[in-house]
């Protein structure tokens, strides 16, 4: 029982150390692509650092095309300590929601608020990344791209109905899994007492038995 227990408290500090050290790194994941008219939305653009030792700073630029144009147009920019909204029709609308206190961004994901129709279309976001080595500088650049598309209301699409879907059945299937594991280590404590209890009472009817022949010799002897 504290063999088992030992190893259940093992995997539980195990686990919580695994989500420490993984609560900090960067995953690169797609933005949404529908807004709804006159809400919030949030556009999200990542783009990881592949070597985390090396120190770096990055700057941010976002650009516009809209439906229907040839040419991108900038729109804003961010270098870690100050934002510039450029265009005119973002004024006012435009808030920094990426990395914050750092001059190595990661994380270029802007809000944009009060969502119009005129604002579909294809938002181009540009990293421009200086690596900073012992005795040199490595520049890089990474664009990503988010096509737009806003709504008049919101819907929702198969891919969330999908994930709520396995949502539950995960949960259930952790609950029954759960519930398998204390019925197994319930019958598994249960026989481990049943077991204790005969080899104390075997080992009591022993001492029984060799106490009466001792008596019994006691007695022959006499």
């Amino acid at each position: 029982m504290n063999v088992y227990i030992g190893r259940l408290l093992s995997l539980c500090v195990f686990c919580a150390l695994s989500v420490s050290l993984c609560s900090g790194a960067c995953a690169e994941v797609d933005s949404d692509t529908e807004a709804v008219a006159g809400h919030s939305f949030e556009l999200g653009c990542l783009s990881c650092k592949m070597r985390l030792e090396v120190p770096a700073t990055a700057t941010v630029d976002w650009h516009f095309r809209a439906r229907g144009e040839a040419d991108f147009v900038h729109i804003y920019s961010y270098d870690g300590e100050s934002s510039n909204i450029i265009h005119e029709q973002f004024q006012d609308r435009v808030q920094w929601h990426g990395s914050k206190n750092t001059l190595d961004l990661q994380d270029a994901t802007i809000d944009l608020h009060n969502v119009t129709f005129n604002d579909s279309g294809v938002y181009r976001c540009i990293f421009n990344r200086i690596l900073n080595y012992e005795h040199y500088e490595f520049s890089t650049t990474t664009t990503k791209e988010v096509h737009l598309t806003v709504v008049p209301e919101a819907r929702r699409g198969t891919a969330s109905i999908v994930s709520e879907v396995m949502m539950y059945v995960s949960i259930i299937g952790l609950q029954l899994w759960l519930l398998v594991e204390m019925i197994y280590c319930y019958r598994k404590i249960a026989a481990a007492g049943e077991e204790a209890l005969r080899a104390s009472a075997a080992e009591y009817l022993a001492i029984t038995s060799e106490s009466k022949d001792n008596c019994a010799g006691v007695q022959v002897a006499e």
